[in-house]
This record gives C-alpha cells, sequence and structure tokens, in this order.
C-alpha cells in the first residue's frame, strides 16, 4: 500500500470506473472483487480502515445458532437464507486468510437433559445446512469431559455439554488485508477522507464525489461512472445525501463486548451461553490471552456515541456469572468495545434483537447510487460479489466472474503453521513477538523484521511486557496508511483491545515514532497523545472502570500478561 501523500495525488481529481464509499469489511470487499473483474476502482474511508462497526465484532466466523433456532421455529425464510449462506461462506473466509483465523471448538453447557437433545438435535441440523462447507460434526460431551475442557464452570446441576465447531478471525486485520489486497490488485484507497458531496452530471445521474482529507482539510473531487455506498450503520446519510427524498433503511444496533485476562475462565474452546435473560445469546471466547465476552443488542441512532456502559457491563457479568463457578468482577476488565450492526429494516419491524441479518442491495433509480446494507462479517465476500455483479450492469459491461472465492488475503501468500517458529528462528525473535507478527502481518512480517534490521532501535518492544515491536508502528504508517495513534494501537497492533491501561502507557512511544515518519512538530504530537489518552480514559470512565490499574487476585498490580521481550 503507498503512503497517503501519495494516494492523494494518485486519486485527486481523476477518473475511475468505480467509486465505493466505505473503508469497512464490506466497502474493502467490494473494491477487491471490482478491481480484481479488471473495473478500475478508488475506496474512500472517512475514518481508518476498519475504523468502525468492522473491527467490533465477536471476532466469530459463523453461520448463527441463533438464526437456526429462529428460523425453524418462525419458519423464517429470511434467517434461513443467513444462516446457509453465513456457512458456506464460513470455510472460504477460513481458507483464504489462514494467518488470520482458526478453526475454534463452541461449548454449550447443558444443566438439564432435555436441554442436551435439543441442543444436540439443533446443532445436528447445523451441521447438516453446512453440507460440503462443514468443518468437524457436533457431539455430546459427558459431565466430565465437560468439565476436564471447562474447569472453571458452575457445577451444581450441570449434566453435560454439546460441542460444535465454527471459526475466528481478527476483524480489523482481515478489514486491512482485504485493503492491501486491493491496492496490490492496482486499486487505489484512501482513509480519513469524508465525501462530503456528489457530482452529478445534466441528467442528475452521479458522476463522481466531492472528498475532504480529514486531516489536512484539503477538499478535491474524484470523477466515477458508478458509486457504491458500503458506509454499514451510517447508509442513510449517504442515500440521501444522493436522493435526499429517500426513506431511511437502517436499524442500527448497539453490540458491546469487554475483555478480561484469560485465567479467570481458562480455557481453549469458546463458551456459548445459549439463552440470556432477554433471548440472545452471550459468548465467551478466548482470543489472544483474553476471555473476550458479548454481545448486547440495544437500538441506537446512526451518530451515537458507541462506548461500553456500565449498564452494558452489568448485564454481560450477570449472564456470564451464572455459569462461572467463581464469579467475575468489574475491576477484572482490560478492555473493551461496542460497536453497531448495520441491521436493515422496513415499517413495523419490531425490536433489533429480531432483525435479520441479511443484507440488500438497492439501486436508486433517481441518482444511480448503488447501497449494499445489512448483513454481516461471515458473508462479506458474497455480499461483494453480488455488489459488484450489479455494479457490471450499471457500467453496461459483459458480465464477469468473481474471482474472490478462493483469492488469498495479503500475507496468506506461502503461510504455513509453522510460519511464526521459522520467523523466530531466522531472526532471533522471542517466540512471543513470532507469534504476534505472524498472527497479525502474516508472510508480510518480513518486511516488519526488515525494518527493524534497518535500524536495530526499532527491535525494541513498545511496552517491556507486550510483544509488539516499534518496527511496527513505521511500517503501519508507511505501508498501512496509519495516520493516528489510535489507528496504530487500535486497529494495526491490537494492544487498544488487548488493555486500556497499556495503550495509555504506550501511547507516548508510538506518538514519539509517528511524528518522526510523519514530521510532526513536538505541539502536534503532544497534543495527538493527549487527545488519545483521553479518549480511553473516556471509555473506563463510560464503563464505570477506575483509570488506575486494580489488583490481581494475588494482590499484585495488575500489567498486561507477560510475554517476553522482542530479541533473545
Amino acid at each position: 500500500m503507498k503512503t497517503r501523500i501519495e494516494e492523494l495525488k494518485n486519486i485527486a481529481g481523476q477518473q475511475f470506473d468505480l467509486c465505493v464509499i466505505g473503508g469497512g469489511a464490506t466497502g474493502a470487499a467490494c473494491a477487491l472483487d471490482a478491481q480484481l473483474r479488471g473495473i478500475r476502482t478508488v475506496l474512500i474511508e472517512a475514518g481508518d480502515f476498519a475504523g468502525a462497526t468492522s473491527s467490533a465484532a465477536t471476532k466469530i466466523i459463523h453461520g448463527g445458532v441463533r438464526y437456526l433456532e429462529e428460523a425453524i421455529k418462525g419458519a423464517d425464510l429470511q434467517e434461513y437464507h443467513v444462516l446457509v449462506r453465513a456457512l458456506h461462506e464460513r470455510v472460504r473466509m477460513l481458507e483464504n486468510a489462514p494467518h488470520l483465523t482458526r478453526v475454534l471448538e463452541f461449548l454449550v453447557p447443558s444443566y438439564h437433559w432435555i436441554d442436551v437433545a435439543y441442543l444436540d438435535i439443533g446443532l445436528k441440523i447445523y451441521d447438516w445446512l453446512a453440507g460440503p462447507g462443514r468443518i468437524s460434526p457436533s457431539k455430546f460431551l459427558s459431565l466430565e469431559e465437560t468439565l476436564k475442557r471447562m474447569p472453571g464452570l458452575n457445577q451444581k446441576g450441570l449434566v453435560g455439554g454439546v460441542v460444535y465447531t465454527d471459526g475466528q478471525f481478527d476483524d480489523a486485520r482481515y478489514n486491512m488485508m482485504l485493503v492491501q489486497s486491493f491496492t496490490v490488485a492496482g486499486g487505489n484507497a484512501l482513509n480519513h477522507a469524508r465525501v462530503t458531496d456528489f457530482r452529478r452530471d445534466a441528467n442528475r445521474k452521479l458522476s463522481g464525489v466531492v472528498v475532504k482529507d480529514q486531516l489536512s482539510g484539503q477538499t478535491f473531487t474524484v470523477d466515477a461512472k458508478v458509486i457504491v455506498n458500503a458506509t454499514g450503520p451510517v447508509s442513510d446519510s449517504v442515500r440521501q445525501m444522493a436522493t435526499p427524498a429517500l426513506g431511511k433503511r437502517m436499524r442500527p444496533s448497539k453490540g458491546a463486548h469487554i475483555l478480561f485476562p484469560l485465567d479467570v475462565f481458562p480455557t481453549q474452546d469458546a463458551l456459548l451461553i445459549p439463552k440470556t435473560e432477554d433471548g440472545r445469546v452471550l459468548f465467551a471466547v478466548p482470543w489472544n490471552e483474553r476471555l473476550l465476552v458479548g454481545t448486547t443488542d440495544e437500538e441506537v441512532s446512526p451518530d451515537a456515541e458507541l462506548l461500553v456502559t456500565k449498564e452494558d457491563v452489568e448485564y454481560m457479568l450477570r449472564q456470564l456469572n451464572q455459569y462461572l463457578a467463581r464469579p467475575v468482577t468489574p475491576d477484572e476488565i482490560v478492555s473493551g468495545f461496542a460497536g453497531a450492526r448495520p441491521l436493515v429494516g422496513s415499517e413495523g419491524d419490531g425490536d433489533t434483537k429480531k432483525l435479520a441479518r441479511d443484507d440488500v442491495i438497492e439501486v436508486d433509480p433517481a441518482s444511480g447510487l448503488i447501497s449494499i446494507m445489512g448483513g454481516k462479517w461471515t458473508t462479506h465476500r458474497a455480499m461483494a460479489e453480488d455488489t459488484i455483479s450489479r455494479v457490471q450492469q450499471s457500467l453496461g459491461v459483459p458480465p464477469a466472474e468473481s474471482l474472490t472465492r478462493n483469492h488469498i488475503l495479503y500475507g496468506g501468500e506461502g503461510f504455513t503453521d509453522d510460519y511464526a517458529e521459522k520467523l523466530a528462528r531466522q531472526h532471533g525473535l522471542s517466540e512471543a513477538t513470532a507469534r504476534h507478527l505472524t498472527s497479525k502481518f502474516g508472510t508480510a512480517a518480513e518486511k516488519v523484521v526488515a525494518l527493524a534490521r534497518e535500524n536495530t532501535a526499532l527491535l525494541k518492544p513498545i511496552l517491556p511486557e507486550f510483544p509488539a515491536i516499534q518496527a511496527e508502528v513505521v511500517y503501519s504508517v508507511r505501508c498501512e496508511m496509519a495516520a493516528t495513534i489510535e489507528d496504530v494501537l487500535a486497529r494495526r497492533i491490537g494492544m487498544q483491545l488487548h488493555s486500556w491501561r497499556d495503550a495509555i502507557d504506550a501511547a507516548p512511544v508510538v506518538g514519539f515514532l509517528m511524528a518522526a515518519e510523519l514530521h510532526w512538530d513536538d505541539e502536534y504530537a503532544s497534543e495527538a497523545i493527549q487527545r488519545y489518552v483521553e479518549k480511553i480514559n473516556h471509555l473506563l470512565d463510560s464503563a464505570g472502570l477506575s483509570r488506575k490499574r486494580p489488583l490481581t487476585r494475588d494482590g499484585a498490580l495488575g500489567m498486561t500478561s507477560g510475554t517476553g521481550s522482542a530479541a533473545h
């Protein structure tokens, strides 16, 4: 990927076949699909790539067990369609990004024998619907087997469990690799650039966009024959900017998640709580030495500030603690995040919990704008394939098949399960740092290490007990268009998700490195660090957590988990 300065020159004032607005999962997938079909494409994102919904998922690649139950109980064909499509796409996600995904088993504890039978039958149907995309069959676990896998479960009344298989992925990094793959294919992408208006031809059809660079304030135009709106929860604002008379379609729903140290509930499998007090399911998933718990479901306005609140924390702990032998407390939370699901509704729809995750492609006859709305992470590729097929019709070009079904994403080429071991051995890295680099960059980790070889100071860890090295910050700026401290800590190296308090400690280091790369003066760098620290403190305050590090269970001051230094 080129630098932002280079891409600004390549995009401003230029003509493209297609402009995709929105650099989340769906927009990036649309851009990649189009470029691979020979459509000259530009991708424009108002914030950072994966800066909103697409980095706020539960990190699960799944069909959706809840959708199966609703499809059967309500004879709901829409839910059935979402489920089957996602089950088939699940395997493609796993295969197209082996460096960012893994197979994960989910255990559903049962406290009544009738629940065992109900779950066993339901999950057998789940397996069957996956067809050739089935990963491995679900199975019943005895009480002993269940507790062997999850010794921290509440044993009172427990009779056993049912286990099934789905996948897990790094959402922010997967999104970034979609963008990287798009630019490798010849596309042009720009983040922190907001579309503020449309250009129109003599027939009032859209012919381009007016864009404001959010960092410099510069405004420029881009011409495009077709424009796709892939802005997720805020799709209505773009639709109505094109044609003000259009009615609203989006019904965004906030999903909040919290993270704990994994030792509060040691497990290699994910826990599925089959029914919460409001009829949803709740997951507790092992994630990079953390236990990720979520999610909530609360309808919000498109412009709502998306934060984990004290009420969200209380709700999730109330559901989770019923299943744990030792209840967890808010003081043990290390971080969290909240995002908006892009649910599509129609007049008369009720609670967002009952809205399907199906997608809708809308072609506005007045302006020609194509909007792709709704859907879920697991179906992002299929949504993009359908959208670009519709783009081809608008362009009046002969239909060409999508090439993304078996397209290995950037960093996945040549990847093997033992790649981290090889990286550590060849470059003298600690195992923890090699695993971290591999999990974030795949085989592109070699390029990060190469920067550190040119300047050995960049081999230093960002924080002593965290495996990320300083070269990752430089690489993120030069090769992944990171422009803010949050871009790096939240979506490039994952430290903000690992620990809010560690991210605060890391901000000055990251700010110093970015200042050198982006030519910030001392005043601007200090302000950038302060803005980031204030934002993280705001997240802590909103969740009802102390800004100070709490004591761990053994009475020591809570720090990030020990992962070793960067190099031997």
